[in-house]
C-alpha cells in the first residue's frame, strides 16, 4: 500500500513537473513572439523613417513575400516607394490598400497623395471625397487645397491651405504652395508675405526663397530679399532674378545680375556664364 501510494506520488510529481516545464516553454514562446513583435514594429518604422527609400522598398517586398495578406506590410511599402520617388509604382500598391475592406480614412489619404504626385488628379479628388468630414488632418487639407487650385476653385483652396496651415506645427512646406497659389493668379503682394512667412518656418527652404524672388520680380523688383541665405543660393537667385528680368523686357538689368550671379558663386556658374553668353549672342546679331 505504502509502495502503491509512494509512485502515485512520483507519478504526480513528474506530470507536475512536465506541465510546468510545458508552462514554461510556452511563456518563453510567447514571450519571444512579443519581443519578435516590438523587434519588427521598431525595424518598420525606422526603415519608413530614416533607412534609404530604396533599401526600405526591398525590405518591405521581401516581408510581403512572407506574409503578403499583412496590410501594416502595403502600407509601409507604399510609403517606401512614395519616398523613393516611385510615384507609378507606388499607385499601385495604394490602389490594393484602398479596396481592401479594412482600409482606413488615412489610407485613401495616402492613395490621393500618391496620385496627384503621378498627376491624376480627377481619381485623386474622387478618393478624397470618400473621407469623412471629420477626418480633419494637415495632409488631408493640404492635397484637398491643391486639387482646388487644379480645378480653379480660388476660394476653395484659400480656405483649405488656412486650414492645413492652423493643423501643423511645420506649416513652412504648404505655405510656399499657397503662396505659388496667389502668384499664378497675379495676386503677387499676396504671394510674398505668404512666401516670407513660410522661409520664417523654415530658413532652409530654398524653393520659397527662389519663388519670392519671381514675386518681387513680377512687380519689377529685382533686389534680393532680406532673408537668409549661403552665398551660393545667393548666386542662384540672382540667376533667377536676371532671367525674370530678361523675360519682363529688362535686358540690360539681367545682363547686370547675371555678372553678379557669376562674380557671387564661389565655383563655376555654368548656367549662369552660358546665359550671359546667349545674351550678348543675341545681341550683337
Amino acid at each position: 500500500m505504502r509502495l502503491t501510494t509512494r509512485i502515485t506520488l512520483v507519478i504526480g510529481l513528474s506530470v507536475g513537473l512536465a506541465a510546468c516545464g510545458q508552462t514554461d516553454r510556452a511563456d518563453v514562446d510567447r514571450a519571444m513572439d512579443s519581443m519578435n513583435v516590438i523587434d519588427e514594429t521598431n525595424l518598420n518604422d525606422i526603415m519608413l523613417t530614416v533607412a534609404d527609400p530604396n533599401e526600405a522598398v526591398v525590405y518591405f517586398q521581401s516581408a510581403l513575400r512572407d506574409d503578403p495578406d499583412r496590410l501594416d506590410l502595403k502600407r509601409g511599402l507604399g510609403h517606401s516607394l512614395i519616398r523613393a520617388g516611385r510615384a507609378t509604382e507606388a499607385v499601385i500598391v495604394w490602389r490594393e490598400v484602398a479596396n481592401h475592406p479594412d482600409a482606413t480614412a488615412q489610407d485613401h489619404v495616402d492613395f490621393a497623395d500618391a496620385l496627384i504626385r503621378n498627376s491624376d488628379w480627377e481619381e485623386a479628388e474622387t478618393q478624397l471625397d470618400m473621407v469623412p468630414p471629420t477626418f480633419e488632418t494637415y495632409e488631408r487639407y493640404r492635397l484637398e487645397a491643391m486639387i482646388a487650385d487644379s480645378n480653379h476653385e480660388w476660394e476653395n483652396a484659400d480656405s483649405f491651405y488656412e486650414t492645413a496651415v492652423g493643423l501643423t506645427t511645420r506649416p513652412g512646406g504648404v505655405l510656399n504652395n499657397w503662396g505659388f497659389s496667389k502668384l499664378t493668379r497675379g495676386d503677387t503682394e499676396a504671394a510674398e508675405r505668404l512666401f516670407t512667412e513660410a522661409i520664417t518656418y523654415d530658413p532652409n527652404l530654398f524653393t520659397a526663397k527662389n519663388n519670392l524672388v519671381l514675386a518681387r520680380a513680377a512687380r519689377g523688383n529685382y533686389n534680393l530679399p532680406l532673408v537668409q541665405m549661403t552665398q551660393i543660393e545667393r548666386a542662384q537667385l540672382l540667376h533667377t532674378a536676371a532671367l525674370a528680368a530678361i523675360r519682363q523686357g529688362e535686358v540690360d538689368v539681367g545682363r547686370g545680375l547675371l555678372a553678379d550671379a557669376i562674380d557671387t558663386h564661389p565655383q563655376h556658374f555654368d548656367a549662369a556664364v552660358r546665359a550671359l553668353r546667349a545674351l550678348d549672342t543675341e545681341v550683337r546679331a
